[in-house]
């Protein structure tokens, strides 16, 4: 098969020198694991040089290998019960208000890693009492015990992608399933929470624009308030391969699309991902509630 050629818009500025090694440093020393190294991201500079991060909790081995992610798969350590406080002392260390926490699939674990995202949350508050905490959830293979755990820490966002349309799970994900992914986020709806919803999607995995359209549609019926659209780039020739690139005007075209569906903000764009730019997406919805008067649902 053919590569395909990159188009210009997927071009990414090179950062400050030495800014993203300065950044790798300060993760090394506190000995905690970033998604947007794992995952080879490719906003990881402009982020790093910022001195912000995605931070990624019970380690950087996946029990899942779904083809588009370059986390690596296999069998995880142990649980490091540092890690909550280190990521608390490290987001206080850069500066960060916005903390954004993932994690990689832990099957193998009875309550699916949910305890440590307690535990993170709790260590967040006592020692940056006022920075937003937006989580981005595995499924819990279907549990809804866990989630209930995460939503009584208090997060201020919660995130789960569905990352492609229904039609392409079986080959993309073939460990999940679009239906249980759309259960989470209906289950984070309906908890009575004080909390926000979000979900992320990548293009050009060989969807069409109808099915985009349709799983937007989809999100909403289970109001879910935020979503971000962003290009799939194969990390490797053994992951699946890119069966087209979404233009620019494309991706403007189902920000708007969503926006008329409802949505409370919506991210789209070639070099978006699921927390690029989290805090400004959070900010545009505290702004446009203090504008109209809406109840919020998140807190700061």
């Amino acid at each position: 098969m053919c590569q395909l050629e990159y188009p210009e818009w997927l071009s990414v500025s090179a950062p400050p020198e030495g800014a993203v090694e300065a950044m790798k440093q300060t993760l090394d020393k506190s000995g905690l694991h970033t998604v947007c190294e794992s995952a080879d991201c490719p906003n990881i500079g402009e982020c790093f040089a910022k001195r912000t991060c995605t931070f990624m909790i019970l380690g950087d081995i996946c029990t899942r290998n779904c083809r588009f992610c370059a986390v690596k798969h296999g069998a995880p350590g142990p649980i490091n019960l540092d890690e909550p406080e280190s990521v608390a002392r490290t987001a206080k260390a850069l500066g960060v208000k916005h903390v954004v926490v993932t994690t990689v699939t832990r099957d193998d674990l009875p309550d699916g890693g949910a305890s440590q995202f307690v535990a993170t949350i709790q260590a967040i508050r006592k020692i940056l009492p006022k920075a937003v905490i937006e989580v981005l959830i595995s499924d819990f293979k279907g549990q809804r015990e866990p989630l209930a755990e995460i939503l009584e820490a208090g997060p201020d966002i919660i995130n789960h992608n569905v990352e492609t349309v229904p039609r392409l799970y079986r080959d993309i994900r073939p460990q999940a399933t679009f239906s249980r992914s759309l259960q989470v986020l209906e289950w984070v709806h309906g908890s009575g929470k004080q909390v926000l919803s979000k979900s992320g999607l990548m293009l050009g995995l060989g969807e069409t624009f109808d099915e985009v359209v349709n799983v937007l549609q989809e999100l909403r019926r289970v109001s879910c308030d935020m979503v971000t659209l962003g290009q799939y780039l194969a990390p490797s020739r053994e992951h699946a391969p890119i069966a087209h690139f979404v233009s620019p005007d494309e991706f403007a075209k189902l920000e708007e699309i969503g926006m008329d569906m409802g949505f409370r903000a919506v991210s789209a764009g070639p070099l978006v991902r699921s927390s690029y730019n989290a805090s400004h997406i959070y900010m545009e919805i505290l702004n446009h509630t203090a504008q109209t008067g809406e109840r919020d649902h998140g807190s700061c």
